[in-house]
């Protein structure tokens, strides 16, 4: 037997496994509705946070962060920009807790501009850092070279005063700010969008700002964006608060800035709880636990701006599932997946147009590894929904257990629909048929017992279905973690590990084929995306 035949029975074994061991297998319909989009997201949906933190930033005995921040992350790793350019364009946003007392080391400071230090009386136990231009220069040189959309969190505490308990008073002094955004207007970089402050709205964390005084700042942050990009053909959007939901103070941030001023109302999500909390792992697999803590969230922000500030769009601005750097051996592994697209999904139904993920590299929740850049399961998570989920949100229903989540967008770039599948149960296989309520188009019909050559030319791609076999093809992306691990670093495609390729490039993510009229089956604990490129749905012409 020839090395080519034997790798093909190993791969279709690795690929029938979780079927075959599964305990029940269950049929269902999902229905969806192609005549209408019932929400739409921005182009560049997915989005990576960069942080501040230096070394010594650290949580339950571990310090997580090494050298990832800004001021320090190494710019010059191949497989860091390759990793950004594998998107081709990936939203970044710089900031995080340390943001608001960031000082920009050009024009007239009343201070020194020095790095963060440890100290008992700082936020967050740090002194205030500084951005250095020549850093600023480094940065920008890399986000050109690697396409980046660059979203820049300021500092909303600049010249303000510490009143009692967290609270801050006083004007905002925007000097600094303008000072900082005319070097980088002089020095041609692009910025799609700059954020006001970091979770200080509401009670806040770590400090707060009232709503009175956030919302005469940023008419006066509005003005300065104003006047220095006056010559430019386009301004930058501005975002705001970057905080926790709070539906009073969010309304009424609308109300005192005034239409027209805020163009983005961003808010943060951490709904895991800390990052050493013993539930982490149940809670990721309990749909109930899921859809409870944040479906309504989302559907509330939404309907915030339709009422208050119909001018503005909603984005996720920061959301690491677990706060407090994340979850040892459980952010960076294959099982956060599960939460991280499921609030994607979730998210989408709701119209927020972006969603950024804490972080791009950094404590236990980075898409990368700190130190090598390697990919964490996550980030391929990330890719996939970049590539396939296009702009367009359809309706839809199912008879489907509450442990299959199922998410559906217009393709992207492309004609038909993409079907995003999350199968929670730890039991059950999923037999899904398809329609689109006038007709069947897929049929979830048990599985019949077929010849060796037939499955094998079913589950890869590459052996036998092509145009000549007389049917239209369907593209499957199934993944799973390695070794059947629900906390492996290792993510299959397939049943092939993705993992850097021995040039170091990020490795291709092929799908397998099948007849487009055949049942699709989901394991139980793997996720997958079903592109359908020739469902009939008007809404995605």
């Amino acid at each position: 037997m020839s090395n080519n035949v034997c790798f093909l029975v190993f791969l279709s074994c690795l690929l029938l496994l979780g079927v075959t061991s599964a305990t029940n297998m269950e049929q269902t319909t999902i229905v969806i509705d192609g005549s209408r989009q019932i929400a739409e997201i921005d182009e560049n949906f997915v989005c990576a946070t960069l942080d501040w933190w230096p070394p010594e930033k650290c949580n339950y005995d571990q310090c997580p962060w090494g050298y990832a921040s800004l001021i320090n992350l190494n710019f010059s790793s191949p497989l860091l920009a390759k990793a950004i350019q594998a998107f081709k364009t990936l939203r970044i946003r710089i900031g995080g807790s340390l943001q608001d007392q960031v000082i920009y080391d050009v024009g007239d400071l009343k201070t020194p501009c020095t790095q963060f230090k440890k100290t008992d009386d700082g936020l967050f136990g740090f002194s205030k850092g500084c951005l250095y231009m020549d850093r600023w220069d480094e940065l920008n040189r890399f986000f050109h070279a690697t396409g980046a959309i660059v979203t820049f969190g300021l500092n909303a505490l600049y010249g303000k005063e510490k009143l009692g308990g967290n609270a801050y008073g006083g004007e905002w002094d925007h000097t600094n700010t303008q000072d900082f955004m005319n070097y980088t207007v002089s020095k041609g970089y692009a910025i799609d969008s700059w954020e006001f402050g970091n979770e200080l709205s509401g009670s806040g964390i770590g400090a707060s700002v009232s709503v009175e005084l956030y919302g005469s700042d940023l008419k006066v942050l509005k003005d300065v964006i104003n006047n220095v990009y006056k010559s430019s053909r386009t301004k930058p959007l501005l975002l705001a608060p970057g905080g926790f939901y709070e539906e009073k103070w969010y309304s009424e941030l609308f109300r005192l800035s005034g239409p027209g001023v805020l163009d983005v109302m961003t808010h943060h999500i951490y709904n895991l709880g800390p990052g050493n909390d013993p539930k982490l792992v149940s809670r990721i697999l309990d749909p109930k636990y899921l859809s409870g803590t944040v479906s309504g969230l989302f559907k509330n922000v939404d309907r915030t701006i339709q009422e208050h500030g119909p001018w503005a769009s909603a984005w996720v601005g920061e959301a690491g599932g677990a706060f407090n750097s994340g979850g040892r051996q459980v952010s960076d592994t294959f099982i956060n997946s599960f939460w991280y697209l499921d609030q994607f999904g979730m998210s989408s139904m709701h119209n927020t147009k972006v969603y950024c993920r804490q972080a791009l590299v950094g404590g236990f929740y980075g898409l990368l590894e700190k130190e090598t850049f390697v990919p964490n399961p996550d980030y391929y998570s990330a890719l996939l929904w970049h590539r396939l989920m296009g702009k367009g949100v359809l309706g839809v229903q199912t008879n489907a257990s509450e442990y299959l989540r199922t998410y559906v967008h217009c393709s992207k770039g492309r004609a038909g629909i993409t079907i995003l599948l999350i199968n929670l149960s730890k039991q059950t296989t999923f037999t899904v048929g398809v329609s689109n309520g006038l007709k069947v188009v897929l049929q979830a019909e048990p599985r019949k017992r077929r010849s060796f050559l037939e499955t094998i030319k079913s589950k890869v791609s590459w052996v036998g279905n092509k145009a000549s076999d007389g049917y239209m093809n369907r593209e499957e992306y199934h993944l799973s973690p390695k070794d059947g691990d629900l906390r492996s670093k290792i993510m299959l495609l397939n049943g092939n590990p993705l993992e850097p390729t021995v040039t170091g490039d990020i490795p291709k993510l092929e799908p397998v084929k099948q007849g487009v009229k055949s049942p699709v089956y989901i394991s139980p604990l793997t996720i997958s995306f079903i592109v359908l490129p020739t469902f009939d749905a008007p809404a995605c012409s």
